[in-house]
């Protein structure tokens, strides 16, 4: 059923795609809450696991901002500065999500706009292009360094409609956190598609999701013969 409606709103005149990065595209979870604890051990603070939750989808120095802990009074931005550069992906390599670079393939052969909405530096989407194997198909890219206000803000994905040159109504959004889903509702778009790989589909239709996929492989036959209608 939710397949079915992502090919049924593919047809829309001037359809469009904006898609997560982390966690709906690439499994870099792990990658990225090693980084967190490395930090936290070189600072000597005991953080428990929960306290990283509401960093999920979004960008690093507004969660620090905005909550209280070990870091309070100290800069929100030096200290996102300092997760990122203790992420080591060679350690923990991220992983794609299966289904996301076939689907994105497929899609782009249909002749679909995608843009990439993501909390994360520029650098890092890039790199998880190629890793997806999708770096050379014309995507276009909304970053952390791009907008005033990242996630749950909808300035993201209204961005991203923006680049496309695309009605939000006529998009279709696919995010796996609440603070994704929520700017993407915000932001007008037509259909938001949570994907599973970290909430349950209570907790991501509870956030605004449409409908759930526990990936994209699915996707990727379906939206093989769907074509844009111009």
């Amino acid at each position: 059923m939710t397949a079915h409606r992502i090919t049924e709103a593919l047809q829309v005149p001037g359809a469009s795609l904006l898609l997560d990065l982390d966690g709906t595209l690439v499994d870099s979870e792990p990658t990225h809450r090693a980084a967190f604890y490395t930090y936290f051990n070189r600072r000597g603070w005991e953080v428990s696991e929960e306290i990283l939750l509401p960093f999920a989808g979004r960008r690093g120095s507004e969660v620090f901002a905005e909550i209280e802990g070990p870091w309070t009074g100290e800069d929100p931005v030096a200290l996102a500065a300092e997760i990122v550069a203790c992420v080591d992906h060679d350690a923990i390599p991220p992983v794609p999500v299966p289904g996301a670079g076939a689907t994105i393939a497929r899609w782009r052969r249909a002749g679909h706009p995608i843009a990439l909405v993501t909390s994360s530096h520029r650098e890092w989407a890039t790199a998880a292009l190629e890793l997806l194997g999708v770096a050379d198909l014309g995507l276009s890219m909304v970053t952390s360094e791009m907008v005033g206000a990242g996630k749950p803000d909808p300035e993201p994905y209204r961005r991203g409609a923006e680049l496309l040159g695309a009605d939000p109504a006529a998009c279709i959004a696919f995010e796996d956190t609440t603070a994704g889903l929520t700017a993407a509702v915000g932001a007008g778009v037509g259909l938001v598609i949570g994907v599973r790989t970290s909430q349950s589909d209570e907790v991501l239709r509870a956030a605004g999701a449409d409908a759930t996929l526990p990936d994209l492989t699915s996707l990727i036959d379906v939206v093989q013969g769907a074509s844009r209608t111009s």
